[in-house]
């Protein structure tokens, strides 16, 4: 059943990785699909073959944590280049259907160990108070409604290099752009989405030097904007803005209008009718 899918990730780490162990690579790959099993480490995995385990771990010895990494995202990105390749040569129109996004967001996973690597305290949305764990950032590619990982980071709180997520996502961006520059593909054409948590003018003058032009964020209802020399939080703008008839590429009465605001500078406002409610973006 997994033959073909097999056959992609060999082929392409023979191609890619020539001076790197096949062999602790086979290893690697099947302990990733013993993670469907339930076994969770090499030990494990190892019992229940019957093998000494120490042979597991003498293949992998040699092979370090950037070594993993690198193996990784440049899986993610080819199997998102060859998403992305039938579609970006195609139009404006085509490329709009086929929803293509760089999601960004970020997720506390709570930890109770304490020898656990980047186990800090942060708020949790999930909890809504904070908590100790790792804060995880991710950057993912949504087309034609599939969600593919590219990028994963922890965010760390101490040490010499990047301790701000905006500093931790800079550098993430910058990885994919070379990456994908590998593959013939310009991805600072795609729109990126993010959380309003952690933008600022700042960052936003950042990812414009970096190339990332279209960036979406979603507003919320405390956020003060001025628009036309008056000021007023966003939840009072739903109010008194006039959203008009569905056009094209939206189904769903809209408004979209300049604003400014002292965070995010100057910015184009998006409200739109969802579920009888205003949303904005």
């Amino acid at each position: 059943m997994w033959q073909q899918e097999l056959i992609w990730f060999f082929a392409l780490f023979h191609q890619e990785f020539r001076k790197n162990n096949p062999i602790a690579f086979e290893v690697l790959m099947v302990l990733a699909i013993a993670h469907l099993f339930g076994f969770y480490n090499p030990k494990q995995l190892a019992d229940f073959l019957h093998v000494p385990h120490q042979k597991f771990y003498a293949e992998l010895k040699d092979w370090s944590v950037y070594h993993v990494k690198k193996m990784l995202l440049r899986f993610m990105v080819k199997q998102a280049a060859e998403k992305l390749k039938p579609v970006m040569s195609k139009s404006a129109s085509t490329q709009s259907r086929a929803g293509m996004t760089l999601s960004i967001d970020n997720s506390v996973m709570d930890r109770f160990g304490k020898l656990i690597r980047c186990a800090y305290s942060w708020y949790s949305g999930r909890y809504h108070k904070v908590i100790r764990g790792q804060d995880l950032l991710g950057i993912v590619l949504t087309i034609h409604h599939l969600a593919l990982p590219l990028h994963m980071l922890f965010c760390p709180k101490q040490g010499r290099y990047h301790t701000k997520k905006a500093d931790v996502l800079i550098f993430m961006l910058k990885q994919l752009k070379t990456e994908f520059h590998r593959e013939g593909i310009d991805i600072t054409e795609l729109p990126l989405t993010l959380d309003s948590g952690y933008v600022s003018q700042e960052l936003r003058t950042r990812l414009h030097q970096l190339g990332f032009c279209k960036i979406v964020i979603a507003g919320k209802g405390n956020y003060v904007f001025t628009i036309e020399d008056q000021k007023w939080d966003a939840s009072t703008w739903k109010k008194v803005l006039i959203l008009e008839e569905p056009k094209w590429g939206i189904d769903v009465p809209s408004c979209r209008i300049r604003g400014h605001n002292p965070t995010f500078g100057s910015l184009i406002l998006f409200f739109f009718l969802n579920l009888q409610l205003v949303s904005i973006i």
